[in-house]
């Protein structure tokens, strides 16, 4: 059997399996790539929301980082929750040493249900150093709203009226050094995606239309639509081809999910085995 991509998840544990390193293993799997994982942070969470978060010590994910990279060859690396500055920093200084081909940024800023996954020293490190030495950032309207300090674009806002808007998001998030952004727009009315890219120093952007889902099972969406996004990189496919993919994954696995947790449930990442 032929090996498969190996896909390096930088992100925290979610004991709910629904977001971070435990869904990002499923994901793996799932689009037929390998995953291995470097927690950063302990939560306490269900699906109800995030309780607590503990991040771990910066010399234990370091060495983690080093261990991982000199026993497999990493395809592609996803980024999710960080938790503080420190750990932001090993993880920019690993990328800037190790220059894994495929780099994307899920710039995890707080939860849904409210609660900082990232002390206000660790988004200073996003926007200075770490959005520059990644191939692609995917953060939602919300968040790319707080990286570049612009207003917030409120949920359910017809596309029409703020695709506008979401260009000059996209520009501001290359002015901080990103060559590649999805603007995931999960909350809008229609819920589609944007896509704009550099290419010979022309930018270059595209739609990808959504549809609206009456679902509880939406936990998680951003961790798996990053890490699909890595996985399709690292299997061969092309930007544009590896988004549509990714967002086609996501809804799909959407669309399979079964009841689970009182409240916002997790997406069902393993529908096609």
């Amino acid at each position: 059997m032929a090996a498969r991509p190996v896909v390096l998840s930088i992100a925290g544990y979610d004991p709910s399996s629904g977001a971070g390193v435990t869904a990002d293993i499923k994901t793996a799997a799932a689009l037929g790539c390998y995953a291995v994982t470097c927690l950063t942070a302990l939560t306490v969470q269900s699906t109800q929301g995030v309780f607590a978060v503990e991040p771990l010590a910066p010399k234990l994910v370091a060495h983690t980082l080093k261990v991982l990279a000199d026993d497999f060859p990493i395809d592609a690396v996803r980024l999710g929750m960080l938790g503080s500055g420190q750990t932001a920093e090993v993880v920019v200084d690993f990328l800037e040493s190790r220059r894994p081909r495929h780099v994307v940024l899920d710039p995890v800023i707080r939860s849904s249900s409210g609660m900082p996954l990232i002390d206000p020293a660790g988004l200073k490190v996003i926007r200075q150093r770490l959005v520059g030495v990644c191939d692609v950032i995917t953060p939602n309207v919300g968040e790319a709203a707080l990286l570049t300090d612009s207003e917030t674009i409120p949920n359910n806002a017809p596309w029409d009226v703020v695709s506008p808007q979401l260009l000059v998001l996209a520009d501001n998030l290359h002015l901080l050094g990103a060559p590649a952004v999805v603007i995931t727009g999960g909350h809008l009315d229609p819920p589609n995606d944007l896509l704009s890219y550099l290419q010979n120093g022309l930018r270059q952007e595209q739609v990808f239309p959504g549809a609206r889902i009456k679902s509880r099972a939406t936990h998680g969406t951003g961790c798996a639509f990053a890490t699909a996004v890595a996985c399709e990189l690292a299997l061969g496919r092309g930007l544009p081809e590896a988004v549509k993919a990714a967002k086609a994954f996501v809804r799909s696995a959407i669309e399979a999910a079964y009841p689970l947790g009182k409240g916002v449930g997790p997406m069902n990442h393993l529908f096609r085995r």
